[in-house]
């Protein structure tokens, strides 16, 4: 990564409730902030993230809440 420019890589894979679709991913920017890129159906459920993620990470992207959103069928 470039310091001088704000960039960010993919860290994990959000799985659905099928827990086979990737539906998004979390990015880890090199300001140190973690952030979530949605495919293209947009956010919906998550059952887990993989690989797992620590603790403290799950509670920057309220990993709790994204297991709540409705289910692309709901």
């Amino acid at each position: 990564m470039n310091e001088n420019e704000v960039e960010g890589v993919a860290i994990a894979n959000l799985i659905a409730t099928d827990e086979e679709t990737i539906v998004g991913w979390v990015y880890r920017w090199n300001t140190g902030a973690l952030a979530i890129r949605w495919d293209i159906h947009g956010p919906q459920r998550v059952s887990k993230i993989y690989p797992e993620l620590c603790d403290a990470d799950k509670a920057e992207i309220d990993f709790a809440s994204l297991m709540q959103l409705p289910c692309r069928n709901d």
